[in-house]
């Protein structure tokens, strides 16, 4: 009985880490693509010039399919040590992320002021050698939000010591149209813009954070419940 059992449990754990461990590979594949093709594009952040999606992609694959091998082969070698291990290594990542979300939502207001004043120099990076993903990050932001600045457009007059913005900060797009006047630039403060975008998108946000725990939750069950039954299986036999 307890080997039909362990079977039965053994079949849902060895199935639930292959869907694991081919969702890392999708992750991975979407982080080197990403990397080939969008190279050119950077985060926004001067103090994290390397927290780039492609690069958070990335490295998130990477771990996933490493947690699902260590899985696979636990189930199907029914060995007790790499149960225990991929248990706490998902143990950790769980816990991880709900320190993460309990802290970002206790702290966002010095969150957000962090955020604006790291955005705000890392403006100063913006078409200057070296910096070709930012520059390509902020004018693709300017553009499909419709907005130029952290605060406001003139937090460019710092950048520029003049009264300009990029051109990607224009109305109609044009050579050299961010050296006219403030009325032909978009008004609205990127921060904001893109913040309110994330707010009216959070049910979706929400919904696939719950689904990703609920996921780690069951591979935590699946993990704990064949360890237990690998532990009667041995004392049985023995």
């Amino acid at each position: 009985m307890a080997r039909g059992c362990l079977q039965g449990v053994k079949f849902l754990m060895f199935a639930f880490n292959l869907l694991f461990w081919l969702g890392g590979c999708g992750i991975l594949g979407v982080g080197i693509w990403l990397a080939a093709t969008q190279g050119n594009f950077a985060t926004l952040s001067s103090s994290f010039p390397s927290l780039s999606a492609a690069n958070l992609l990335i490295v998130t694959g990477t771990f996933v399919m490493a947690i699902g091998f260590v899985g696979c082969i636990g189930a199907i070698k029914e060995n007790k040590c790499l149960l225990l291990t991929f248990f706490v290594l998902l143990l950790l990542v769980f816990l991880l992320e709900a320190t993460v979300t309990v802290l970002f939502f206790a702290y966002t207001d010095k969150i957000d002021r962090y955020a604006q004043r790291d955005l705000k120099k890392g403006l100063h990076l913006y078409g200057t050698p070296g910096n070709v993903g930012l520059t390509n990050a902020w004018s693709i932001i300017q553009t499909d939000f419709r907005c130029c600045g952290v605060s406001n457009y003139t937090d460019w007059f710092e950048v520029y010591n003049a009264t300009r913005v990029p051109d990607s900060c224009c109305l109609e797009f044009s050579e050299s149209c961010g050296l006219h006047a403030p009325g032909t630039w978009w008004k609205a403060p990127c921060y904001e813009t893109v913040k309110m975008w994330l707010q009216e998108n959070l049910l979706a946000v929400g919904i696939f954070g719950l689904c990703t725990a609920l996921v780690q939750i069951l591979g935590l069950t699946f993990a704990m419940t064949m360890y237990c039954q690998v532990v009667k299986a041995d004392t049985y036999c023995a």
